[in-house]
């Protein structure tokens, strides 16, 4: 596939680059390495997308953290910087024209296109860069994965169903999943 991004340094396409980029396109950079972020979401995605954020952003008022959508960079060194689906930063330092640095949790909603770079790719890099919880949502199936990161590495995960509550540890956040899935 060819990419109206260039490559300059070395192969790996670094984050001035792709800043300085005139592209309407969407990516996401692992490792300097360039993923398409098309085509877009489906209908159900979008619905757990819009019920993760709107419960986040109810239950997090008064809090010092924000909830962010896609498509918001979140930049974490030069050769890496993502998308996440929803992602909650509490630490208000790293917001600013975009996210600088790990957010405290980071939902992945799988798709065809995106699941074994959820599960794989990006499940190493949030680990590697310190995100405290990593939810990966399969919304075919009506299930969760949710890591967390303890002594800078993810347990097993935990494996929720739909009519099950999701006990997050940021403000001791309980989401019940039939809320999520409808």
């Amino acid at each position: 596939m060819e990419y109206p991004l260039k490559k300059e340094s070395k192969g790996k396409i670094t984050w001035k680059e792709y800043i300085s980029s005139k592209t309407e396109e969407r990516y996401e950079v692992i490792d300097g390495e360039i993923y398409d972020m098309s085509p877009s979401p489906s209908e159900r995605h979008q619905t757990i997308l819009g019920n993760f954020y709107f419960l986040l952003r109810e239950r997090l008022k008064g809090t010092p953290c924000r909830v962010y959508l896609a498509p918001l960079d979140v930049y974490l060194d030069e050769f890496n910087f993502v998308q996440p689906d929803i992602f909650v930063v509490c630490d208000r330092e790293k917001i600013k024209d975009r996210i600088y640095g790990a957010p405290d949790i980071i939902i992945e909603i799988l798709s065809p296109f995106t699941s074994l770079k959820d599960k794989r790719l990006k499940k190493a890099l949030y680990e590697k860069f310190g995100v405290k919880e990593y939810i990966i949502v399969h919304p075919d199936e009506l299930i969760i994965e949710r890591y967390l990161l303890i002594e800078n590495k993810y347990t097993e995960p935990d494996i929720l169903g739909h009519d099950e509550v999701l006990k997050l540890t940021l403000h001791d956040i309980e989401i019940p999943l039939t809320e999520i899935f409808e």
